[in-house]
């Protein structure tokens, strides 16, 4: 029990190279107001939290207002291992409360507080999120031997069952003047991942501080090298849930250069705002200058700059570094609060531009915009289409008349009118008729594929715009090709085949009776009878053919002209009829695009409407949220206000 209560608790020393300011812990024992201005703030914090719905927030809020009520300063002392967390607590009250040792560590955390009387337990809690106080509900209690607590820590925590070990807390008392203030010391196991990665450590960090109910943190981290980025990252974690932090470099009765390593963490802490104390510490010092009484020996150790600073801080609790506390922890609430109202603001803007009413009326505006565009378009294509259909379909007669003209020039080439008329006429009459039923019946097709050319120029998604009927062709073709009479044709009686051959005969007679009569013959004797006959026959053969030519001459001028009369007859009807198609299909789709625009109009008007409806919720919920937002501001200024001081 001696080694329990020998050695001073504190020795008066030298001063440490500490370089207190606003953000370090030395400034914090100035006096300032009352503690209800920080109670107030807090209390604004918590109701805040609350009206947002976050009980987790409202739940850590109240445990830390607890504890900044308490008058005990809770420390928590932290590290990656083998930095010298334990040997600093123990060399701080001068006992060996922690486990050392190269082979072994913390595993479990330790509380170390005042009492009248050693004492030692290894408490069970009732469960992982509940306190290490010693008002906190707890399964069991396990008595330690405190002549080898070390020992005996080690050796109950290994048999204990796995799944109790997160739930496992020593509690250590012992009489010491330094922790009779109220000043707690918590070690606690390595942090996992440093020096080399921070995220685990962050996370395992702040279960420790919220297990631990701290009000200070003491990260501990060897001479010899500079703080790791990893580090860096935990301590700006820290600095956001307190208002100052201590970082004590261990070992330096080893260390050469640890002045030098320590100016640089301390600037690489300053670079990036992390408020900390960098205090220098040697426990081999510490236990050196205890055993010898050696009060210069104990100042260069570095451990009464330390423990001033414990004490400064226990007596600014009340006051000044609760209102410290309240003002980090209401700045970091607030911003978390207001980066959840940000995210809602810049969600309710993105949704005036994704919500189903704004789709709904951009649709709509867009099948306005289509509608417009496909009545030009529709317009143009019939106007066209028709234009070529009526250049078609003339082309087309036209073509196929000259096709029975061509023919019937033939067949008076070589036949006589006179004599096949009837025949040709016939056929000439169904050949008239197979032009006209054919051509008009091609008619019939082109205007039902025209008036599926001007439909496919509608947006498919309006379904089926083809009209359920299509204008026919105008006119009987049978009424057009009529019967074509004879013409008038010269005959060549017998009359004229005598007066012709009379006349042919006569030269004939003439001139060979002249010839004869050289030969002493008359004028008129058998052989010029014979050449009169010969020359009779001639002429009336060739009368004959002349007479046929031009009956066959006729015949062709007169079918020329009855089938142009024809031809002309079905041009105008085929006209007529695309005039007529081209009415009846503009009229139809001049009424189906007036229907769909009816229907757009009245759709956008009903999309406007639920539109303008969801932007004046969003735009009140906007308001709602930014007149929050600036609640917030307004709330994260007197905290901010409560770091500054008072004055």
């Amino acid at each position: 029990m001696e080694s329990w209560e020998a050695g001073p608790t504190a020795y008066a020393g030298p001063a440490s190279p500490v370089r207190p300011g606003r953000t370090e812990l030395g400034a914090l024992a100035a006096s300032g107001a009352s503690a209800s201005l920080w109670l107030d703030v807090l209390d604004a914090t918590i109701r805040t939290c609350q009206e947002h719905g976050r009980t987790d927030l409202v739940s850590w809020l109240w445990q830390r207002r607890a504890q900044l009520l308490h008058p005990h300063l809770r420390v928590l002392v932290v590290g990656a291992a083998k930095q010298g967390k334990s040997q600093l607590i123990n060399a701080l009250i001068n006992a060996p409360v922690c486990v050392v040792g190269e082979d072994r560590g913390t595993t479990v955390p330790t509380v170390v507080r005042h009492t009248e009387a050693p004492t030692a337990q290894l408490i069970v809690r009732a469960a992982p999120d509940t306190g290490w106080t010693p008002d906190a509900a707890r399964q069991d209690s396990i008595p330690l031997a405190l002549d080898r607590l070390a020992d005996a820590l080690t050796e109950t925590v290994a048999v204990q069952p796995a799944a109790t070990v997160e739930r496992l807390y020593a509690d250590v008392g012992v009489p010491r003047a330094l922790l009779a203030s109220g000043l707690q010391l918590i070690d606690t196991p390595p942090l996992p991942g440093l020096p080399a990665v921070a995220p685990a450590a962050v996370g395992r960090l702040r279960e420790l501080a919220t297990d631990g109910r701290a009000d200070l943190v003491v990260f501990v981290c060897e001479a010899g090298r500079e703080l790791s980025d990893a580090e860096v990252d935990v301590l700006a974690d820290l600095a956001r849930l307190f208002p100052s932090l201590v970082v004590a470099y261990t070992k330096t009765d080893y260390a050469a250069h640890w002045r030098r390593d320590l100016e640089a963490s301390r600037m690489r802490l300053v670079q990036a705002g992390v408020p900390a104390t960098v205090v220098p510490l040697s426990a081999t010092l510490r236990a050196r200058a205890v055993q010898t009484g050696d009060a210069a020996l104990n100042g260069e150790s570095g451990f009464p700059a330390l423990i001033s600073l414990l004490e400064a801080t226990v007596a600014a609790k009340p006051d000044r570094l609760a209102r410290a506390t309240v003002g980090v922890l209401g700045r970091t609430v607030t911003e978390r609060l207001a980066v959840t109202l940000r995210d809602d603001l810049d969600a309710q803007r993105a949704e005036s531009e994704t919500s189903h009413a704004v789709k709904r009326l951009h649709e709509t505006q867009r099948r306005m915009d289509e509608l417009r565009k496909c009545a030009t378009r529709w317009q143009t294509r019939l106007s066209d289409e028709v234009g070529d259909l009526m250049s078609d379909i003339e082309h087309d007669l036209r073509e196929r008349t000259r096709a029975v003209i061509a023919r019937a020039d033939e067949t008076f080439t070589e036949a006589d009118p006179a004599r096949v008329w009837d025949e040709f006429e016939q056929w000439l009459r169904e050949a008239l008729l197979e032009v006209a039923q054919t051509s008009l019946g091609w008619l019939g097709d082109r205007a039902e594929w025209l008036a599926r050319a001007v439909a496919a120029e509608f947006p498919a998604d309006l379904g089926d715009v083809l009209p359920n009927w299509v204008p026919g062709v105008q006119g009987d073709a049978s009424d057009r090709v009529t019967e074509l009479e004879s013409p008038p044709v010269e005959r060549f009686t017998m009359t004229q085949k005598l007066f012709t051959g009379l006349r042919g005969s006569y030269g004939g007679v003439l001139m060979v009776g002249l010839v004869t009569s050289l030969t002493g013959m008359s004028l008129i004797n058998p052989i010029s009878l014979s050449g009169g006959a010969v020359f009779g026959g001639k002429s009336i053969r060739e009368e004959g053919k002349s007479l046929l030519r031009r009956r066959q001459a006729v015949a062709r001028a007169t079918v020329r002209q009855h089938v142009d009369e024809i031809y002309v007859g079905l041009a105008k009807d085929a006209k007529d009829s695309v005039r007529r198609i081209q009415r009846a299909l503009r009229d139809h789709f001049t009424a189906v695009t007036e229907d769909l625009q009816e229907a757009i109009i009245e759709s956008l008007r009903s999309a406007k409407a639920d539109a303008e409806r969801e932007a004046a919720v969003r735009d009140g919920r906007a308001r709602r949220t930014e007149q929050e937002l600036i609640r917030l501001a307004g709330l994260q200024k007197q905290a901010l206000g409560l770091l500054a001081g008072p004055g």
